[in-house]
């Protein structure tokens, strides 16, 4: 019988042939932490009495959800990483002086590599399933356990098969697609599975809409996204500096899948998850005709804070003003991604537009701070979640949409279509 591609990166792992349903000790290529999660870990560290890390170089803390801090208990939070990375000397430290939100961050720099196995105190690591890597979210302790052994218990997933079909149309990206899938098989269709994202539309996804693919992947409660890879993902690949050999692995044709879903995405219109759940989504079109007026938009995050979204919002905003009744946030993903929005000149084009272009952080997504939501506000956002008091109040409404549909709520003050502008 064959063997998913999830399946194989375990198998190369443990070193030998695993199947769905197995639990397995596997070694972890790179551990990710960040400012808000890592001191739960630091502490069952130190309280293990482990004097040093298993795979110091295989250990990431990226300082990204309140940096720069935003209160005192902030600042001592993040204190607290920061000792313990100098105190170890950690060569993976990212804090103010080389910013990035941490999911857009690490494939920036070459530390996520096809065929790793990462885990992170943040379920959004799911994120770099996009370069043909197993990447999972778990808990702060489990963090702990991988930094003391170097590896940690898994029990291999069983995959649902997605198949996207034909070129996307105008308007449609990464985040159509995943929130076609979390509206059709719900906020727990996918529970402890691999969503493994095929089909030749594939081919017309550059890579920061595969990031925001497996990104969500999670919102539909799935342990793993992930994309094969090919000539876009190597592309990516090439001039970095990667701290690993990557290892391809492909789904064997008859590897076994628990479900198959098939998505035509040239019959898709932009998908706008309504409030208060991923699997809220409704047509551009139905957004367009309930006339949702809009107080806030909210362009950035680890799903859609990535240089193609900033172009996308910038080519609709040229020229155009922020409605008057409208606040719009703009937050790159990473500080390399803000200079060059800057070469660019989009960042003159948003501000000119009236929008307030930030540094990279996770402030506004978690409802942390830069953006957060007062009593009845209702937000467009390119972010990930839209629970109840996901940014704020917990009266406040979240809309997630794509940075075009963003960009254009913005301009009009309501749900949009940039064609309409």
């Amino acid at each position: 019988m064959g063997q998913t591609i999830t399946e194989k990166i375990f198998s190369a792992h443990v070193g030998r042939d695993v199947k769905a349903g197995e639990i397995i000790r596997s070694n972890i290529d790179m551990v990710i932490g960040n400012d808000i999660t890592t001191p739960i870990s630091i502490r069952a560290f130190e309280e293990s009495g482990k004097e040093s890390l298993a795979n110091p170089d295989g250990f990431a803390i990226v300082m990204d959800h309140f940096i720069p801090a935003k209160d005192i208990a902030s600042a001592n939070q993040a204190k607290i990483s920061r000792d313990f990375a100098y105190k170890h000397n950690l060569k993976h430290f990212f804090d103010e002086k080389d910013m990035g939100i941490e999911h857009a961050l690490l494939p920036e720099k070459g530390l996520v590599v096809p065929g790793d196995v990462i885990i992170g105190a943040d379920s959004h690591t799911c994120t770099h399933g996009a370069l043909g890597a197993f990447s999972t979210g778990m808990g702060s302790t489990d963090i702990s356990f991988a930094l003391i052994t170097g590896g940690n218990w898994f029990k291999v997933p069983e995959a649902i098969k997605v198949v996207f079909s034909g070129k996307p149309a105008e308007l449609i990206y990464g985040k159509d697609l995943i929130l076609e899938v979390i509206r059709q098989i719900g906020v727990d269709g996918a529970l402890y599975k691999t969503l493994e994202f095929t089909g030749d539309t594939i081919q017309h996804l550059n890579m920061d809409d595969r990031f925001s693919l497996c990104n969500m992947a999670i919102e539909a409660g799935a342990k793993n996204g992930i994309i094969a890879v090919d000539d876009t993902t190597r592309e990516f690949l090439k001039e970095k500096n990667l701290a690993r050999k990557p290892r391809e692995f492909y789904s064997d044709d008859d590897a076994t899948y628990v479900q198959t879903i098939h998505i035509d995405v040239t019959k898709l219109e932009p998908v706008i998850a309504y409030p208060h759940l991923p699997s809220n989504g409704q047509t551009l079109s139905r957004a367009v005709n309930d006339n949702i007026e809009i107080d806030q938009v909210f362009i950035g995050s680890c799903t859609n804070g990535r240089l193609e979204d900033l172009r996308i919002a910038a080519k609709i905003l040229k020229g155009k003003k922020v409605a008057r009744k409208t606040r719009l946030i703009i937050t790159p993903a990473t500080q390399k991604i803000s200079l060059q929005a800057q070469k660019e000149g989009l960042v003159e084009i948003f501000v000119e537009a009236g929008a307030v272009f930030s540094n990279p952080t996770c402030g506004a997504c978690l409802g942390g701070y830069m953006g957060i939501l007062g009593t009845h506000e209702k937000c467009v956002s390119t972010t990930n979640r839209n629970f109840i008091g996901r940014m704020g109040d917990r009266s406040s409404e979240i809309y997630l949409a794509n940075s075009a549909i963003a960009a254009a709520s913005a301009v009009a003050g309501k749900i949009a279509d940039p064609r309409s502008l």
